[in-house]
């Protein structure tokens, strides 16, 4: 417990209050990042359920649409995972920002105190920058994903693009195979 004479001033308290809060905004930033990265994918996967939509019957023979077929399924089963791990990073952010704004609050409580809590600010403010460390490499866990997907879809454009234009097919690349991210 601090003595009297040693208790922090009012400054002091409502300096160290708002010290995590470059966190939090950091925290925010990446919640509406993770928000828009989440539109994108529901915006892909309604766009690809209309193709899929769009499709011809079942026609053994033709080539094109069966790779098409393949094609709508394999992006919807990458949004299926990239969603999950979005979800999983924006519950973390936010997870992150109450331990953020309750590192705050109890930097306060523990000046309040006299120092019975002080070691509760400590505790909260590393709680929430590890939670933070998570969604941050969730977030690029996602972003690798992302990428994978975009370079499959690259690659059934080339071979479309081959088919349609009676050139050889390209070799497929190597990123697009590299798939679990």
């Amino acid at each position: 417990m601090i003595p009297m004479s040693e208790a922090p001033r009012a400054g002091e308290i409502l300096g160290a209050m708002i010290t995590p809060a470059v966190l939090i905004s950091a925290s925010g930033t990446l919640t509406l990042s993770t928000s828009n990265r989440i539109a994108r994918v529901v915006d892909r996967v309604r766009g690809l359920h209309t193709q899929a939509e769009g499709l011809p019957p079942w026609d053994a023979t033709d080539a094109d649409t069966l790779d098409k077929r393949a094609q709508i399924a394999d992006q919807i089963a990458r949004q299926t995972q990239r969603i999950g791990i979005l979800q999983g990073a924006l519950i973390a952010l936010y997870v992150a920002i109450t331990l953020l704004v309750g590192s705050s609050v109890a930097i306060g409580l523990s000046a309040a105190t006299r120092g019975w809590f002080e070691w509760l600010p400590a505790a909260l403010g590393l709680l929430g920058a590890s939670v933070l460390l998570v969604s941050a490499i969730l977030l690029i866990r996602e972003a690798r994903l992302s990428v994978r997907s975009t370079l499959a879809e690259m690659e059934y454009t080339k071979r479309m693009v081959a088919r349609r234009t009676g050139a050889p097919l390209p070799p497929p690349t190597t990123a697009a195979a590299d798939d679990p991210p």
